[in-house]
């Protein structure tokens, strides 16, 4: 099965966890996915480490609004996300390469 599968990220003020994170969505097994970035209104270098990834990685979108919360960054990335199957990781996480192939 290679169905599409989005992966919503919501970021806010967590440059200290937030490559981790996101090198790990990208060392994803699963060869169909796209990760959606929504930064929510960060303040520190958030929205930087965001811009490189998504300029490293053709699947990893990033979407900037002020802050509304964890509950509205989710909200905004299901409505851009694309994929047949949704699943959130925080910006403080990390899973394992894996993570999408047995989801």
């Amino acid at each position: 099965m290679n169905d599409l599968v989005s992966v919503v990220v919501p970021v806010y003020n967590m440059e200290k966890y937030l490559e981790r994170c996101l090198s790990s969505l990208a060392a994803q097994d699963y060869p169909n996915y796209e990760v959606i970035l929504v930064n929510d209104g960060s303040v520190d270098k958030s929205q930087e480490i965001c811009e490189k990834y998504c300029s490293e990685f053709e699947n990893f979108y990033l979407i900037n609004q002020k802050n509304g919360g964890l509950s509205e960054a989710r909200n905004v990335g299901i409505k851009e996300s694309r994929g047949q199957f949704i699943t959130f990781v925080d910006s403080d996480d990390y899973v394992t390469k894996d993570c999408l192939r047995y989801f």
